[in-house]
This record gives C-alpha cells, structure tokens and sequence, in this order.
C-alpha cells in the first residue's frame, strides 16, 4: 500500500466523523459561506504579484516536521506582503499536521486568494472548504475517477470557488473539464514521493492553453522558476522550501527578490 492509499483510506474515515460532527446544514450557516471569494487566477495573472502560491505546511509523510515553531498568521502574512498571488494551507492533520483553523486564521488576516490543500474524496469537503473561508480547492486526479472529477468541479463552481486539479502523469489528462480553472503539475510522485521538474515540462505541451498553469513540488531556486516559465508555466507552488526555514516570510521575500532580479 503506497502513502497516498493509506492517506485516501484514512480520509474516508475522516470524513464520516467529520459529517457527525459539523451537518452540511451547519456548514451552510457559517459566516464565510456566504462570502465573496477572490478568483486565483485574477491574482496569478496579476503582473505586479510573483505567481507564486506560497504554501503554510507543517510536516509531510516523506519529511516528517519541517516547521511546527511559528504561527500560520505570521507566516501567511508575510507571504502576503511580499507579493504571494495566493496562500496554500494544509487542511490535513493526520499525515501534515494542519487544520481547518489553520485556514480560518490565515483567512482572518489575508486579503488574497487561499487554496484548501486537501485530499478531497466527498462533496462535504467542498461545502466545507467554502465554509472556513477558501477561495479555491485541490482536486488531486491520483485519487479520483473521470466522473467525480467533473461533478466536484462543477459544484465547487456553484459554490462559488476555483478549483486546481494536480495531474502526475499524462494518463490522467483525460480528467480535465470545463469546470476546472487551473491546472497544476505535482513535481512529486505521490506513490514515492520522489520529486523531478521534468513532470511539468513533459506535460505543459500537453495541457490545454485556456487552462492557468501551475507547477508544483520540488521548486527551490529561483533558476527553477525561470525555467518553468519558459516552459509555459504561469504559476507556482512553493513550501516546503520556505517552510524549513526559520523564518519563513523573509526566505520568501529573498527567494522573490533573487527571481525578480534574474529577469531585469
């Protein structure tokens, strides 16, 4: 059984109490339901931003703790300052050591988009993503049929929200839809967890052009962002590589600072 099998089977179980726990019609009468979300792709394009979505994660089931020191508000709004296009947090916190208030925090003090990083397998995580404040969710194609694919896209749209759905490999292309608003390539091979850019630059040709493109995993140089960019990447998703810094916010603002330099 690889990590991502044992997360998916752990997730299940997860969701069931999660149901008892908060209704879907409790969820529905929370604050931030009602919100108008921000659109990540508005600020991805956004030319005064970075493109970067700048990631809070705590450990991961390969690394295990990379930063359980610092405060998600302090890290957030640091990314925020410096010119994040928008803020990933970690929902999971069995196998990542994040939460739902995670996201609630980071909400409370941001003005940018925020993607709930989650191994989604039920239309109550959408509700509830909606709910604690996201603006868009990660639909992971590793994990999920053609059919399911389609059906939490669309209702993430209803909702209000944005979706990124992460491909690995090529044959998980044929669960793209028109309800999908971003499309990220995952650098990280979720059976082993072994990280090669050369999965985003194999699979950009072949991701339709009305699709914001996003590379994801394994990014830690600035020569690593251009790189991507040439090969038609528009945006990026980065943490790990702040995050096992003391100081995340100021690893960012250098990181943004290298990049910006590198293509005056």
């Amino acid at each position: 059984m690889t990590i991502l099998d044992k997360i998916v089977n752990y997730k299940k179980k997860e969701v069931v109490g999660a149901k008892l726990m908060v209704p879907l019609s409790e969820l529905e009468q929370m604050t931030y339901f009602y919100r108008q979300t921000y659109k990540m792709t508005d600020f991805i394009a956004d030319s005064e931003r970075t493109g970067i979505i700048a990631e809070f994660k705590r450990k991961s089931p390969s690394k295990g703790i990379i930063n359980d020191k610092i405060s998600v508000e302090e890290v957030t709004q640091g990314y925020a300052s410096h010119g994040a296009s928008a803020l990933s947090v970690l929902t999971d916190s069995h196998f990542f050591g994040g939460s739902v208030n995670d996201l609630l925090a980071a909400r409370k003090v941001n003005q940018i988009p925020i993607l709930r990083k989650e191994f989604i397998i039920d239309e109550y995580q959408i509700y509830e993503a909606k709910a604690i404040g996201a603006d868009a969710i990660l639909l992971i194609a590793a994990i999920i049929g053609k059919k399911q694919a389609k059906r939490f896209a669309k209702k993430a749209r209803e909702l209000g929200l944005q979706v990124l759905m992460e491909l690995h490999d090529e044959e998980e292309l044929d669960k793209l839809n028109e309800y999908l608003d971003i499309v990220g390539v995952n650098n990280r091979n979720l059976k082993d967890f072994v990280v090669d850019l050369k999965h985003s630059v194999k699979l950009a040709e072949k991701i339709p052009n009305n699709f914001i493109k996003i590379s994801e995993s394994g990014i830690s140089t600035p020569d690593d962002v251009i790189f991507l960019k040439q090969h038609g990447f528009n945006g990026f998703l980065i943490g790990e590589n702040f995050m096992k810094t003391g100081n995340p916010a100021r690893a960012f603002a250098t990181f943004v600072e290298s990049v910006q330099i590198m293509q005056q």
